[in-house]
């Protein structure tokens, strides 16, 4: 089972302590390089760079922190959890009292075993993160701070995997490497598109394949500055892979316009697959990369097909969305999804009649077909091949016609295949 593997690779990276910038890119990408996709291209942006109305911002790295009681003993320890600091703190060595301390510490009173995820990249801070029953049990009148952080003007770290195809049209996949250690909102869908590369180096595709690996927001304007024609020009689907992992529910945002054959064949699938998935608004609920990928200037046909939705779940940016919160079964279910979703986008042709009424089925030998991978004899068989026929009018995709014949768009590739063999039908695009 792929998701195994999948979880495999997650639980590898789960201790990496990543940011926008920093080592744990670099580690994380050198980890999916060099163990699952050699042909992967890092690429570094210096600090200062201008990237649209962004400038890449210094990197940062941390080596160690921790809280110290009166006794000298560690009671918050960033070797315990990466999280327990603010993201890009800066470095601190002092003595401060209780009450200083409480201003600079961030807790979740409604999760009270939970450390929560809190950042400040573009504001310099330093604070600690902690569970509300460690905070409760801060009782001493001072405590001794240490965090052992660098800033300097170095990079910011992304990469990228071309697979060509035969067309240079091109099926986008991004997802971002730049959260410590959390497994559904961080490491899912990373985890998600190395075994998609895997599985698609492995073919013949119609289409080129463009997967990123970038830190959020930041990262992929950096991308989209850097690329931005190619993906204008040849992008003619693109999936968002985040919050893959857990087998709460299955939910699905769609792209800005929201009538994109991304959008088409996602929903087409997810209504045979998943029945009871949850569908959000693009304006009201969008949160991860495709604010950027979808933007009026850029506008690609980007859409996240994903289990719990990130802001939706309470483990959410906590310390409980861990590997216990994800399942091989959960990122098996979403890759088996988007491999769907794959499929049937590289079978997705319009076709058009080249006979003028009904054929006649028995005087070419073929009163069955392969339905839904079943060779089914029966006269319900070769109905169904004059269904399809009959729809073939040169106006409809083969998700037009599946959803008008309320059949699953994968079962009918035995039939496509049958009607241009006997010269039936001609591809039009």
């Amino acid at each position: 089972m792929i998701g195994i593997s999948i979880y495999n690779l997650i639980q590898e990276l789960f201790p990496i302590s990543r940011s926008i910038t920093g080592d744990g890119v670099r580690k994380t990408l050198s980890i999916i390089k060099n163990s699952h996709l050699p042909g992967l291209k890092v690429h570094e942006i210096a600090t200062g760079t201008n990237v649209e109305d962004w400038v890449v911002p210094e990197e940062w790295n941390i080596f160690d922190a921790y809280i110290k009681d009166v006794n000298n003993q560690k009671i918050i320890d960033f070797k315990d959890s990466n999280l327990h600091v603010v993201g890009y703190s800066e470095a601190v060595d002092k003595e401060i009292s209780n009450s200083e301390l409480q201003a600079k510490l961030f807790s979740l009173p409604d999760l009270a075993n939970a450390i929560p995820y809190v950042t400040s990249y573009y504001q310099r801070t330093w604070g600690f993160c902690l569970s509300q029953n460690q905070r409760e049990n801060l009782t001493d009148d001072s405590y001794h701070v240490y965090i052992d952080s660098k800033f300097h003007k170095g990079s910011l770290t992304y990469a990228d995997l071309i697979i060509p195809g035969q067309s240079e049209d091109e099926i986008f996949i991004s997802t971002y490497i730049c959260h410590p250690s959390m497994a559904n909102n961080e490491l899912s869908g990373p985890g998600l598109g190395v075994y998609l590369a895997k599985w698609l180096g492995g073919r013949s595709n119609r289409y080129t394949y463009r997967f990123v690996f970038a830190p959020e927001t930041i990262g992929s304007i950096v991308y989209m500055s850097e690329n931005l024609n190619i993906l204008k020009d040849n992008t003619i689907a693109a999936f968002n892979l985040t919050c893959v992992g857990d087998n709460n529910n299955t939910s699905f945002l769609p792209s800005r316009n929201g009538n994109t054959v991304t959008d088409k064949v996602s929903k087409h699938v997810l209504n045979f697959k998943k029945p009871n998935h949850v569908t959000y608004d693009f304006i009201k609920d969008r949160g991860s990369d495709e604010r950027q990928y979808c933007s009026p200037a850029v506008d690609l046909p980007m859409v996240s097909i994903m289990a719990s939705k990130y802001g939706e779940y309470a483990e959410y940016h906590t310390s409980l969305d861990n590997m216990d919160f994800i399942s091989a079964e959960g990122l098996e279910s979403t890759y088996q999804l988007h491999i769907d979703c794959i499929e049937i986008l590289e079978n997705n042709y319009y076709y058009e009649s080249n006979i003028y009424g009904e054929p006649f089925l028995s005087k070419r030998g073929k009163g069955y077909m392969i339905v839904g991978g079943i060779e089914n004899e029966s006269s319900s068989s070769s109905q169904l091949i004059l269904d399809v026929l009959s729809c073939c009018d040169g106006n409809k995709d083969i998700v037009d016609i599946a959803d008008k014949l309320n059949m699953y768009a994968k079962d009918l590739f035995g039939i496509f295949d049958y009607l241009l063999n006997e010269d039936l039908i001609k591809v039009l695009s």
